[in-house]
């Protein structure tokens, strides 16, 4: 599902060096025998001992890479180095994600090959990985939480929701983003995923506001669990990624 996004720096193909003012490339990976790849920005000043932070981003069904930048993440932390992977075909021909373990894996292996490479090229502080996606890419951002907790800081599904086979266990900073009217993915299906994720996290009953239809659960916690509930339907509004980009900021990695 393509993200239905407005007042976002849209990048085509052909102009991909020089957009909103960041530099990008596509980067390619091996992942047993198949090319998988990515569009990678990164900040003009990338070099030193400065450590970045790291978000990695995943379109949704039937999406590719080239539309999904367009949401703009690299815009909202011109500080980090974001990538927009790119799905392979899944159902119909059309580009996904898995969102659940099956013995395959062949997305989290992209992920396990990326992050080894990114790190190479990149100071990347690893206390500030992240991961976000849109409908069947915020699934599988669920299936990240589950299967690779140890990896990242924090996550932010928009309008996904985790699979019963795929739970984590392991508390971890969530950001939801969920639209009321949502047809493509039941709303009532991305309600039980907050719930979900509020008692691996053990936020408990407290809470706190955070705009207009958002709320923390369990502010004072290392793990909260925010919500943001629009009124509209399977969407990516436009205050999406900086709202994603805030959440992040405010949750690095703790350490016991």
């Amino acid at each position: 599902m393509r993200a239905r996004l407005t007042q976002l720096c849209l990048v085509g193909l052909v102009s991909i060096l020089g957009a909103c003012g960041a530099s990008a490339q596509v980067t390619t990976w091996q992942v047993d025998g198949e090319t998988r790849e990515g569009i990678v920005y990164a900040p003009p000043a990338a070099q030193g001992d400065e450590s970045l932070p790291l978000i990695l981003a995943f379109h949704g069904f039937g999406d590719n890479m080239q539309n999904f930048q367009g949401t703009n993440v690299h815009g909202a932390w011109p500080d980090a180095v974001v990538v927009y992977f790119q799905g392979l075909e899944r159902r119909r021909g059309l580009l996904g994600w898995q969102v659940e373990g099956d013995g395959v894996d062949r997305d989290l292996k992209l992920v396990d090959v990326a992050l080894a490479s990114l790190r190479q090229t990149h100071n990347i502080d690893d206390d500030r990985i992240y991961a976000t996606g849109f409908s069947n890419g915020g699934m599988f951002t669920y299936l990240l939480w589950a299967k690779r907790p140890g990896v990242f800081a924090a996550f932010a599904p928009v309008a996904g929701r985790l699979r019963e086979s795929a739970r984590p266990t392991h508390p971890r900073p969530l950001f939801h983003v969920a639209g009321e009217r949502d047809q493509v993915v039941s709303f009532s299906d991305q309600q039980a995923s907050i719930e979900v994720a509020g008692a691996v996290n053990g936020v408990g009953d407290t809470t706190a506001p955070c705009g207009n239809g958002c709320t923390i659960y369990g502010p004072k916690t290392p793990a909260p669990v925010m919500a943001w509930i629009h009124p509209g339907g399977h969407s990516y509004p436009r205050e999406t990624s900086d709202r994603i980009v805030a959440f992040f900021r405010d949750h690095p990695r703790t350490h016991p």
